[in-house]
């Protein structure tokens, strides 16, 4: 039996709007085995982007509990959940998030900086990782130079700079032409497959979660239903 690598048990995530309480999420119950390629679905205010937030470790729960590894996450401090998810977890973004001054394989580097990996092998690692998906000759260029699929593969690398547990891709075609964010969706399937990582998904397109091994459909902070789209 594959180990859960993060698990959410009747996870509430409520934001206080003034004197109004709003709750993003309302007993969300999560998990992803070692190895799994899940997808997350939900319309604009399903909680997905709450959600992400909660199974990447960017924030901690309302009540509930998050494990990641057999760590409650809720009860570690900030730095504690820094730490834990700068080794554990890459994070794809749809706006790519890329430091414009860097070159691309500074900009892969800069994740292994706060892990304490020498330069040495920070530079040797980010080159194979820019090799990897496709840009071995585009590592001094910078995200200007670069086209959006070519930036969005730098993302994916930075991703993959401390070799990371799970990696998730937030809407990772959003801000990319049909044909640009196949070839990405592809790679992160063959990377899936090839590798054996572990990806969580958030989409709002049923066409790209298909590539998902199962999709969890979320509505009103909750998950309302599973599908296995290998059965």
């Amino acid at each position: 039996m594959k180990k859960k690598v993060i698990k959410l048990e009747n996870v509430w995530k409520t934001y206080k709007m003034g004197k109004v309480e709003v709750n993003a999420l309302q007993g969300l119950d999560f998990h992803v085995e070692e190895g799994e390629f899940v997808a997350i679905m939900g319309p604009s205010g399903s909680g997905k982007s709450t959600a992400v937030n909660m199974i990447g470790c960017l924030d901690v729960p309302t009540k509930g509990k998050i494990m990641l590894e057999q760590h409650d996450i809720s009860k570690l401090s900030e730095s504690e959940l820094a730490q834990i998810r700068g080794r554990k977890i890459g994070f794809i973004f749809q706006q790519f998030n890329l430091i414009p001054t860097l070159t691309a394989l500074e900009n892969v580097m800069l994740p292994m900086i706060f892990q304490g990996i020498d330069e040495k092998e920070r530079t040797k690692r980010a080159a194979k990782l820019l090799e990897l998906v496709g840009l071995g000759d585009r590592v001094n260029h910078k995200p200007t130079e670069l086209s959006g699929g070519q930036q969005q593969r730098v993302a994916i690398a930075r991703a993959l700079a401390n070799n990371p547990d799970v990696v998730i891709a937030d809407e990772p075609t959003g801000n990319l032409d049909s044909k640009t964010g196949a070839n990405v969706l592809e790679f992160l399937q063959n990377f899936h497959r090839k590798e054996g990582k572990t990806i969580v998904m958030v989409t709002h397109d049923a066409s790209l979660a298909k590539i998902a091994e199962r999709t969890e459909f979320l509505k009103d902070g909750k998950i309302v239903k599973s599908l296995n789209n290998r059965g």
